[in-house]
């Protein structure tokens, strides 16, 4: 009897000092973010599809800006341009020609892909953090909603231990996709300009505005 009270006490005291070195990273990752106002970025990103076990992978760039602006150009496979401004929200699908317009509110949730990888995930108030060693160099953590959504029930995080800059960031969503965010090049505090947020649609190209609407029809950064 008394060694089992010795091993449930050593488990515990290896739970909290797990939990306790997954809150000093996570208190890392956010001083770190709250004195960096802006980064250029360049991505790949790996979409998994659970049921049909497709895979898609895309390349692009990303720009970032507080307190939110954002230019997400996806190059490769297909051309697209997601341009998150002060006012709005502006996608444009280059082989489609066509355009759409959406509300600020579909990016101002912690557990959207976007709010992780630039950091501004309140990852202390709104996430059960949990500590998974390391890998490949960069400290792992789980990342479990305490208000689990649709579009996130799990994400985890890759993170430079000593500076506290997220690497990747892997978001898993109710049906068991994934979509999975790597920076292959990062350059904090880097020289940008107004008009890389701002959108003006190319002439000739459709624009559907729905940004009065309730229904999203396409999930964004995916």
């Amino acid at each position: 009897m008394r060694i089992k009270r010795i091993l449930a006490l050593t488990a515990g005291l290896v739970l909290m000092a797990a939990t306790a070195q997954a809150s000093n990273i996570a208190n890392t990752i956010q001083a770190r973010y709250e004195k960096l106002r802006t980064f250029s970025a360049a991505f790949e990103q790996t979409l998994t599809h659970k049921e049909s076990g497709s895979v898609e992978k895309r390349q692009g760039n990303l720009l970032f800006q507080k307190p939110l602006l954002i230019r997400w150009q996806t190059d490769k496979p297909h051309e697209e341009t997601l341009v998150v401004t002060n006012k709005e929200i502006w996608d444009y699908l280059a082989d489609e020609e066509i355009a759409y317009r959406y509300p600020l509110e579909l990016v101002r949730d912690s557990r959207t892909i976007i709010q992780v990888i630039t950091g501004q995930a309140a990852l202390t108030k709104d996430f059960d953090v949990k500590e998974d060693g390391q890998e490949n160099g960069l400290a792992k953590l789980h990342l479990y909603p305490k208000e689990a959504a649709p579009q996130m029930v799990e994400a985890l995080l890759w993170v430079e231990p000593s500076t506290g800059y997220i690497r990747r960031a892997s978001i898993i969503d109710f049906y068991g996709n994934s979509n999975d965010v790597r920076f292959t090049q990062f350059k904090p505090d880097a020289s940008l300009k107004a008009s890389d947020f701002t959108f003006t649609a190319p002439k000739g190209v459709e624009v559907e505005d729905r940004i009065d609407r309730k229904v999203q029809e396409r999930e964004l950064f995916k």
